[in-house]
């Protein structure tokens, strides 16, 4: 049954999720303009998360109004009029892209990411974009240059990163929606840390076109919600192959919804021991096999598997990540575009005065890693072993699935950490993707999914499956979702 609309701070982003508010809007229950309203007026009542960048008010409700002639007229798709949040990191025609950084403060892109294209075509309304890590780079979404997101669970810790603002905003039901994206755990890590539902698809399954890059071979666009159903809607809008990414990969995308509900009878998941040794959190772990327990009950058997190259990962990644960070980070030198410092002597000076000032702390840490992993002398000896042992990671998983059809364990090693804590400690700040970074290396498809409470705090659950096999990892999502209520719990004072 969809939610009634009961004035300013009313019920629908409480407790609805989009496949409740798509019925409610195709009832005529409430309008897309009164759903835009009530987004904003959350929004501005919790300003105090610091989820957002930048509003889209005007536009918003342009689209909103544009939406329910739709509806009128006879249009039916299951997103038109839902309003969702955009992570600051999709090119945006006419509103700021900044990507969380001094740099990019004030850029205002001339086109559209192809993500956020396939989303006004289902019919999405753009509502706000939403604060991120400086160019993707960390995992608590402390790096922006407009400040730390707050985890609305616990405003003292992290919403976890880099998509952050947008984990923060479906968490505390600012907005049903939002995209985000990962490149080492990005959109699973902090799914986790606010309790929400998200999907990192396949490399190539997702367009990049507008995409603003950190690291190209790893970076994938997704959805973040509320459910496993929701990412279904999302990702079928999203997904696809596009002639403008050399990286798409040109295959059929099937209907996601259609089998959402298959029987999860002999399933078999596959249960590696590196995900539960040293170094996650007892009571972590204990939500992770009442988890676990609760698929057996659904007719899952827990098979044994190893990954055995998974405890090198996080320092392969430190290595390749950083050296195209270094590459695609070059073009910010202050003479096409962006931030350019004043008071310089001559060119020279005025690159390293844009750079030095444009960008923050974690991310030049990165390009100056990545840069000496590709000179002279070092290339041989870091970028080139690193690309080897990535080898043997994908080798790893695709070992695994000869014995099992989806991977599960912890999608972090522990729940959210206090803000500041691992601001002095990088090497700490890595370790909270240790269980994620692998599923980038090897270009596969990983959901992170509610999963119980830890000290009152939520656990993520991650699911890791074959390449091109999302449909599978959100069929065994939504049966646990069904069988749970972990996914619907709302952090107090939302």
């Amino acid at each position: 049954m969809a939610p009634t609309l009961h004035g300013t701070f009313g019920d629908p982003f409480l407790t609805a999720t989009i496949t409740q508010l798509a019925k409610g809007l195709a009832s005529g229950q409430y309008s897309s303009v009164e759903l835009v309203d009530e987004a904003f007026a959350r929004i501005q009542k919790h300003t105090d998360l610091n989820a957002f960048i930048t509003l889209n008010e005007e536009t918003a409700r342009q689209e909103a109004r544009a939406a329910d002639e739709a509806r009128k007229k006879g249009q039916a798709q299951a997103l038109l009029g839902i309003p969702i949040a955009h992570k600051d990191i999709f090119c945006t025609a006419g509103i700021k892209t900044t990507c969380g950084s001094r740099m990019l403060a004030n850029f205002i892109s001339p086109y559209d990411a192809t993500v956020v294209h396939k989303m006004k075509a289902a019919g999405c309304v753009t509502v706000a974009k939403t604060n991120m890590d400086e160019f993707a780079m960390g995992s608590s979404n402390e790096t922006s240059y407009f400040g730390p997101v707050a985890n609305p669970w616990d405003q003292t810790r992290v919403p976890g990163g880099s998509s952050g603002g947008s984990a923060a905003a479906v968490a505390a039901r600012l907005v049903p929606a939002a995209t985000g994206t990962d490149t080492g755990g990005s959109i699973r890590q902090p799914a986790a840390l606010c309790g929400i539902t998200g999907l990192k698809p396949s490399y190539g399954r997702v367009s990049r076109f507008g995409l603003i890059a950190f690291a190209s071979s790893l970076d994938q666009a997704g959805p973040m919600a509320q459910t496993a159903e929701d990412c279904a809607h999302l990702l079928q809008a999203m997904a696809g192959f596009d002639e403008r990414d050399s990286t798409s990969v040109k295959t059929d995308v099937p209907d996601y919804l259609l089998g959402l509900r298959q029987d999860l009878t002999g399933l078999r998941i596959g249960i590696a021991r590196e995900h539960f040794g040293e170094g996650l959190d007892p009571a972590t772990a204990q939500a992770i096999e009442a988890a676990l327990s609760e698929y057996k009950r659904l007719g899952a058997q827990l098979v044994d598997i190893s990954l055995p190259n998974a405890a090198h990962a996080v320092p392969c990644y430190y290595v390749l990540a950083p050296a195209e960070a270094s590459s695609n980070l070059a073009r910010y030198d202050g003479v096409r575009f962006g931030y350019r410092a004043t008071g310089y002597r001559d060119l020279e000076d005025m690159y390293k005065r844009t750079r030095s000032e444009g960008f923050g702390r974690e991310v030049k840490r990165r390009i100056m890693i990545g840069t000496y992993a590709l000179s002279a002398g070092y290339y041989d000896a870091y970028y080139v072993k690193a690309l080897k042992l990535r080898r043997l990671i994908a080798d790893d998983f695709t070992r695994a699935f000869e014995r099992c059809d989806v991977i599960a364990g912890p999608t972090s090693p522990s729940t959210a950490f206090a803000l500041g804590a691992k601001n002095d400690d990088p090497i700490s700040m890595y370790l909270n993707d240790i269980y994620t970074i692998p599923v980038n290396m090897a270009g596969l498809p990983a959901l992170s999914l509610p999963a119980g409470l830890a000290q009152g705090l939520p656990v993520g659950l991650q699911l890791i499956g074959r390449y091109l096999d999302e449909a599978r990892l959100l069929n065994v999502a939504h049966k646990f979702q069904e069988a749970t209520d972990w996914h619907a719990r709302v952090p107090a004072g939302f």
